[in-house]
């Protein structure tokens, strides 16, 4: 059964629903994205009698903005207990605390920011959202001289910001502060099979322009960067499917790696794999993985078949959010001509209507060994050659 809801749902998504014949639900949300009547379509009521019946049923969302409705009509289940202590870091941090005794994390609500007694803080750490999205209101601070300005900058974002996401999906209501994971950022998508055995479909290195940076602008894959990490990525989503009790159930989990080999989450995002579409959609680009059949159908990879003739490739999601300083409202076009002419192999480009969200799309690149000039060129930019002002 799947769940779709705004921001966005991609063509590849709604093809493999109606290939597959997978039953989606009618929600008003949902008939506003999807315009075609031949899929199957269930009504809300059938799709909660029948998970109610049957809940070890998988489920799948495009969207955490679905989790209100999970919360509506599935509260008796252990699907919004499960959902909740993931989407917030608090809880999740409270699940790992066994397996991560040291590590330092605290909340704070909003209001509290201000009389924080930052000399108690260990420095350098990271605070954002206790319910979050997107990197939205995340800040490093390094040494307490720092403090002030981030405060400032955590009221302009969420100024900002409030609004484009449902409660649920993005709460600034509470903070959490804790520890600066040191190492290298990687996004995984996993599911959890009727046997609770997880399974890999996609790890993408997430690479920051600076030790400050907190953006979401590239992320990228291949046969290196999956069979480098994949053992010690397969242990903790191992170890977080057995403490949250998880079946059917599928995950977008992000980590940092050290140098050591210690792997830290920094998050995990329930019921879908990566948001707008994304790192779900790339798996198939890149490996010819189809994230939502392998979920739906229990299928595992088989890397080795996989990899035979992946050997230099690097697949790259790149995500155009807007960092020119230039106010959405004083934006006239977005040239992606321009900007698909920056890359050596475009294979998708998805434009994303820039008066509702603050981003003008998503690149999905293929770049051959050796040529990472482009990645690095498009992770520093603001993008401000590709836009036209009013």
């Amino acid at each position: 059964m799947i769940l779709i809801d705004k921001p966005y749902v991609s063509d590849f998504l709604i093809k493999t629903i109606k290939e597959n014949n997978f039953p989606i639900v009618a929600t008003k949300e949902a008939k506003e994205l999807v315009t075609d009547n031949s899929l199957n379509w269930i009504s809300e009521d059938d799709a909660k009698n029948n998970y109610l019946n049957n809940p070890n049923r998988p489920i799948y969302t495009n969207s955490e903005n679905s989790i209100s409705w999970v919360e509506k009509h599935l509260n008796s289940t252990k699907l919004p207990n499960q959902i909740n202590i993931f989407k917030n870091k608090i809880r999740l941090r409270e699940l790992l605390k066994e397996t991560y005794p040291n590590y330092f994390f605290e909340g704070v609500k909003f209001e509290e920011l201000d009389n924080i007694d930052i000399s108690n803080l260990k420095f350098p750490f990271i605070i954002k959202p206790a319910i979050g999205f997107f990197s939205l209101g995340v800040h490093k601070v390094d040494e307490p001289s720092e403090w002030n300005g981030v405060l400032a900058e955590i009221k302009k974002d969420i100024n900002h910001i409030k609004g484009f996401y449902p409660t649920e999906v993005l709460d600034a209501n509470y903070f959490i502060i804790e520890e600066c994971i040191e190492g290298e950022e990687y996004a995984i998508d996993c599911y959890y099979n009727e046997k609770g055995e997880a399974v890999i479909l996609n790890m993408m290195h997430h690479i920051f322009s600076s030790g400050k940076d907190v953006s979401d602008r590239v992320y990228s894959t291949s046969k290196e960067i999956i069979t480098s990490n994949i053992d010690i990525v397969q242990n903790l989503v191992n170890i977080i499917g057995e403490k949250a009790n998880l079946t059917n159930f599928p995950i977008h989990i992000e980590v940092r790696i050290d140098a050591n080999g210690i792997i830290i989450p920094i998050e995990v995002n329930p019921m879908r794999f990566g948001g707008w579409c994304t790192t779900g959609d790339m798996a198939w680009y890149a490996y010819g993985i189809n994230s939502y059949e392998y979920f739906f159908n229990g299928i595992k990879p088989n890397w080795d078949e996989i990899f035979k003739d992946k050997a230099g490739e690097k697949y790259s999601l790149i995500l155009l959010d807007n960092t020119s300083g230039i106010p959405q409202n004083d934006i006239k076009s977005f040239d992606y001509d321009l900007l698909l002419k920056d890359f050596e192999k475009p294979l998708l480009l998805r434009k994303v209507a820039m008066k509702e969200y603050p981003v003008f799309g998503f690149v999905f690149t293929e770049t051959s060994e050796g040529n990472d000039k482009e990645l690095k060129s498009i992770l520093t930019s603001n993008l401000r050659k590709y836009i036209i002002s009013k």
